[in-house]
C-alpha cells in the first residue's frame, strides 16, 4: 500500500484552535505534528475545508500556513489534488524553526531587517526600469486594498501583491526569489498587526507614495518611501506583540 492511500489518525491534530492568531497557530499545530514523526513522506494532508472545520478557523487561515509550509518545502501542495508531506521532511524542520516561522521565536526581527534591506532595493530598481504597463498593475493590487474595506485577508492578500509586484518590476530574479520566500514567510505573522488602530489607512497612504516614486521613475525617493512603510510596518508589527513576545522574537 503507498504512503498516500495509508491514512494515519488525525485526531491528535484536529482540534480546535483556541488562539487568535490562528494562520501561526495552524501552522505550527503542523509543524508540532511532523516533528513528532505522525505524518510521514508522502502523506496526504486532509483537505482545507476539513482543517478549517476541526480547528474551527477560516479556510484562508488554512491557506496562509499551507502556503507558508509549502514556500519552506515541508509539503507540496498539488494543485487539484492536494497538499502532500514531501520526502525528507525531517531536513527541512531545523530550518523552518531556525527562521522563526511562527510569530514569536527568535530571529523574527532579523528577518524584518533583512525584508526591509531588500523591499528598499527592490523599489529603487523599480523606479528606475518600471514601464506604464508595470505601474498599471501597482495601482490594481492598490486598488485591490482600497476595495478590501474590513475583510483583514483580502487587504493583506493585495498588500502582498503589491510588493511582489514591485520586485518583479525590478527585474532582477534573485531579488525577486528571495523577496518572494520572505514575504510569504512573513504572511504568518502579518495578521496580527491586522486589526492595530490605523494600520489600513496609514498603509494605504504608504503604499500610495512608493507607486508614486516609481511613476516618477524616482529612486531615491520610491527607496526612501519603502523604508518609511517598513519603518512604520515594523512599528505595527511590534505594538501588536506582548513585552514577552517582542523579547524573544528579537532573540533578548
Amino acid at each position: 500500500m503507498s504512503a498516500e492511500s495509508e491514512q494515519p489518525n488525525f485526531t491528535a491534530l484536529l482540534r480546535p484552535v483556541v488562539r487568535e492568531s490562528s494562520v501561526s497557530e495552524v501552522a505550527k499545530r503542523l509543524l508540532d505534528h511532523l516533528s513528532e514523526g505522525h505524518l510521514q513522506p508522502g502523506t496526504r494532508l486532509p483537505a482545507e475545508r476539513q482543517l478549517a472545520e476541526a480547528l474551527n478557523v477560516a479556510r484562508s487561515s488554512v491557506r496562509g500556513a499551507l502556503s507558508a509550509l509549502d514556500v519552506l518545502g515541508i509539503i507540496e501542495i498539488r494543485p487539484g489534488s492536494g497538499s502532500y508531506v514531501r520526502a525528507g521532511t525531517s531536513e527541512f524542520l531545523p530550518r523552518a524553526i531556525n527562521w522563526g516561522l511562527m510569530l514569536g521565536q527568535r530571529r523574527t526581527h532579523d528577518l524584518v531587517e533583512v525584508r526591509t534591506f531588500m523591499e528598499g532595493m527592490s523599489a529603487r530598481l523599480a523606479a528606475e526600469r518600471a514601464e506604464p504597463a508595470d505601474t498599471a498593475r501597482l495601482e490594481a493590487h492598490l486598488e485591490h486594498m482600497r476595495e478590501a474595506g474590513s475583510d483583514v485577508n483580502a487587504f493583506i492578500d493585495a498588500d502582498i501583491a503589491f510588493h511582489l509586484e514591485t520586485a518583479t518590476i525590478a527585474r532582477n530574479s534573485v531579488l525577486s526569489d528571495i523577496l518572494h520566500s520572505i514575504r510569504s514567510l512573513l504572511q504568518v505573522w502579518m495578521e496580527r498587526a491586522g486589526d492595530i488602530e490605523g494600520t489600513v489607512a496609514g498603509t494605504l497612504k504608504e503604499h500610495a507614495a512608493i507607486l508614486q516614486a516609481i511613476r516618477d521613475h524616482d529612486p531615491e525617493a520610491a527607496e526612501r518611501a519603502m523604508a518609511d512603510h517598513m519603518h512604520c510596518a515594523s512599528e505595527r508589527l511590534w505594538s501588536s506583540l506582548s513585552a514577552e513576545e517582542r523579547d524573544e522574537a528579537k532573540g533578548a
